[in-house]
């Protein structure tokens, strides 16, 4: 998977004084987990941010922000980033504080079972 190395150390960085952090290669990029949940992913262009819904549009107002759209649906409480304007600490580290905040509150999403190993009762 590309993604860009130099962000992804940055954010790393960020994140290091943190318990519970899990870099996974998903959402065609470098996703960290946080507390076992989905905060923040870095792809080839942009970072793909986890917040909360309820401050979702004034972040699409924001430079270098669009929304995530998936089969024809924006999906609010996720954004695209921009890496164009995460040059400075302070930038990367707005967007990185955002997703941190929500992800305190933000639900795990559902174990999906795979097709050979589905839950029985006994």
């Amino acid at each position: 998977m590309a993604y860009q190395q130099k962000l992804a150390d940055r954010i790393r960085e960020k994140l290091a004084d943190l318990p519970l952090i899990e870099e996974k290669v998903m959402f065609r990029g470098l996703c960290f987990m946080v507390n076992g949940k989905m905060c923040i992913s870095v792809g080839k262009e942009e970072i793909m941010c986890r917040i909360d819904p309820d401050k979702y549009e004034q972040a699409i107002e924001m430079e270098g922000c669009r929304p995530m759209i998936h089969a024809g649906k924006t999906i609010r409480g996720f954004v695209f980033v921009d890496q164009g304007v995460l040059q400075t600490d302070k930038r990367l580290g707005f967007w990185i504080d955002l997703c941190l905040e929500y992800n305190e509150r933000a639900k795990p999403s559902k174990a999906k079972v795979k097709n050979n190993a589905k839950k029985r009762k006994i």
